[in-house]
């Protein structure tokens, strides 16, 4: 056989086999994600599902299943994972099958209801809200750590948490309680026990310093004024129990922006016109700085509020009754002349 024709053979085998060694190595450790960007993998989700994720992100998601099959890559680990512009699809098999997903920081405030927290966290993390719904107030849960149904949301304090994507309602629920453990140290448990309250009775009435004003500055105020009220015996007598016994009555949606004459007259243990001392639990989630109030209240001798129509959104305080009536009847003469009834 010819020499030229042997030798134009054997080249074109190494160029046959340069090309599919190429093409091979690029469906590999190509640089084929094309952009920054994350991607969510739920828990039950096949490698169907992350190939159809992947096509925002490659102009190749079929070498997805290329790479996987050769590395024996069947089950992706659910989470939240970053990819990077630049990353090969060996990277990403890698990243999938490792579980290394990148951290979310799950974030909430003042959360009326279980209901609605876990409607919150739901829009967060893998987990649905009926499964954190069913977490947060499973009873044995909550028997073996001092809680029930009523004063379970006090154990979830309003901040910002690290979490995986996929992680489950009980271990979002565990971590909680881990974090309000954490929350309740010697400190602050010191300073409950000088106030004669237990942390319980502490979150309890920072609900309702939480209701009462939403301005930071004044809940020191507000705390140091139900402590005297405490102190002497008198009930709190705090519109915002009252606006909670409604709701119980009405549903937790109905809008009551004025409390009437006689709605005092609710026959509830949360009625603190009619009953002394604090309501059995919490009636809101309160905050960190609704907590530190009643930990830390302001010391002075007052024992009325009253919303100030002189500083919206403020109090006006009062140490006597007679300058507390005068203040009160500048307040109703200014809300009834804007036609609010309820």
């Amino acid at each position: 056989m010819n020499k030229k024709i042997i030798y134009g053979i054997i080249t074109a085998i190494f160029l046959i086999g340069g090309i599919v060694g190429f093409n091979y190595y690029q469906k590999i450790f190509g640089k084929t994600i094309t952009k920054d960007g994350v991607i969510y993998v739920g828990s039950n989700y096949h490698l169907m599902d992350v190939k159809k994720m992947l096509h925002d992100y490659t102009n190749n998601p079929q070498h997805f299943f290329f790479v996987a099959e050769k590395k024996k890559f069947t089950k992706p680990k659910g989470g939240k994972y970053t990819l990077k512009k630049g990353m090969t699809m060996n990277d990403v098999v890698n990243l999938l099958r490792s579980g290394n997903q990148t951290p979310i920081k799950v974030a909430f405030n003042n959360q009326d209801t279980l209901e609605k927290l876990a409607g919150r966290i739901a829009q967060q993390i893998e987990a649905d809200s009926t499964s954190l719904l069913n977490a947060m107030t499973n009873e044995t849960f909550l028997s073996k750590n001092g809680f029930n149904k009523k004063s379970a949301l006090g154990m979830y304090i309003p901040n910002s948490y690290e979490f995986y994507w996929n992680t489950s309602a009980e271990k979002f629920r565990n971590k909680m309680l881990r974090e309000y453990k954490r929350f309740w140290n010697s400190i602050r448990l010191e300073k409950a026990k000088n106030l004669n309250l237990s942390k319980d009775q502490v979150t309890t009435l920072a609900s309702i310093v939480q209701k009462e004003t939403a301005q930071k500055s004044e809940r020191p105020i507000v705390a140091g004024l139900y402590l005297n009220r405490l102190k002497d015996n008198w009930p709190l007598q705090a519109d915002p129990t009252i606006i909670y016994c409604i709701k119980q009555i009405k549903g937790q949606d109905f809008s009551v922006k004025r409390v009437l004459t006689k709605d005092l007259e609710i026959k509830s243990p949360y009625n603190t016109y009619k009953n002394t001392g604090l309501p059995p639990t919490l009636i809101s989630m309160p905050d960190i700085s609704s907590i530190d109030a009643v930990l830390n209240p302001a010391k002075h001798r007052y024992f009325y509020m009253c919303a100030s129509i002189d500083k919206i959104g403020f109090h006006d305080f009062a140490s006597s009754l007679a300058q507390h009536n005068r203040n009160a009847a500048k307040y109703q003469r200014w809300i009834s002349q804007r036609g609010i009834k309820r």
